[in-house]
């Protein structure tokens, strides 16, 4: 796998490929295999979820280099990409116009992406908004781009609002581990999952200073949201997806995505399977889920 920046309009991130990028093309803002061979095959796109980052699909590349081009980005805040300026917070629409700038540097004809939580709503959204451009959806633990009534838009912004004045309350101080062992313990305690599960992840999530570890993520990310979609609205981009998409739930994960409202029954071409697994299912069951992504592709290879 092969480390590159990705320059975007405002921000630059840090990407993980399969391939190794054309030089002259990256200096461009593309992100183009240098063989034929390479350009030829359909491209796989990661998206991590809400303080993980690339590496939290490390145990599917093998299993899927084979078939794919496959690229894994970090977003904004999280991993080895740039925070956003400090005046600007992560909104949710802005991950979506990240990622538009993200399929549009790949240029390429045949784009699967793949999404969990934060991740899988942001694909959703962009998918949409931009159904020409995507040829197929696996969502893991996560559906629809988040929604609630009208009726708790004060309360959200109050919300919102008073958890960016608590960081500035807090802003300076910094949260020191005293070693990796004890990051990979904090992530192993709130996720439920083995050290050897979670080690690549804590990896590109930590650095240190020869005395304390640290995180690397932007602290911004703990605030709030000001606001959130009406069920109308997420419906809508929902009804919008033209490709296939493929849901993916954990047995032990989030529950709600079984419901016929989490988003399922609107989409045009849409199934769900469930796996052995929590919130963080395709880290308990990677090869089930390679499997379906190679089924998944198969089926709009021949559509095609």
């Amino acid at each position: 796998m092969y480390e590159s920046r990705l320059p975007l309009a405002d921000t630059e991130l840090a990407v993980i490929t399969s391939f190794s990028p054309c030089r002259e093309s990256m200096q461009q803002g593309k992100l183009i295999p240098i063989s034929d061979a390479e350009r030829r095959r359909p491209t796989l796109l990661f998206l991590h979820g809400w303080h993980d980052n690339a590496a939290s699909f490390a145990v599917l590349f093998e299993p899927l280099a084979a078939s794919f081009n496959l690229v894994a980005v970090d977003w904004p805040g999280h991993g080895l990409s740039a925070h956003r300026q400090t005046d600007n917070y992560y909104y949710f629409m802005d991950y979506v116009d990240d990622l538009a700038q993200i399929v549009q540097s790949l240029s390429s004809q045949n784009l699967m992406l793949v999404g969990h939580s934060l991740g899988a709503l942001v694909a959703a959204a962009f998918a949409g908004a931009f159904p020409e451009s995507v040829t197929g959806l696996v969502l893991i633990e996560g559906l629809a781009p988040l929604h609630e009534s009208a009726e708790l838009a004060p309360e959200r912004l109050r919300q919102g609002i008073e958890s960016r004045m608590r960081r500035r309350q807090r802003q300076g101080a910094e949260f020191k581990l005293d070693s990796f062992q004890a990051a990979l313990s904090v992530r192993c305690r709130v996720n439920g999952l083995t050290p050897e599960q979670l080690r690549p992840l804590v990896q590109r999530a930590t650095y240190t200073d020869g005395k304390h570890w640290y995180w690397r993520h932007d602290d911004k990310l703990r605030c709030d949201s000001l606001f959130r979609m009406t069920k109308e609205q997420a419906k809508a981009l929902m009804q919008h997806i033209e490709c296939p998409v493929l849901s993916v739930i954990g047995d032990k994960g989030f529950s709600y995505l079984r419901e016929p409202d989490a988003g399922l029954s609107w989409l045009k071409q849409a199934g769900q399977i469930v796996v052995p697994g929590g919130h963080h299912c395709h880290l308990e069951s990677p090869q089930l889920i390679c499997d379906q992504i190679l089924l998944l592709s198969s089926k709009i290879n021949k559509l095609v």
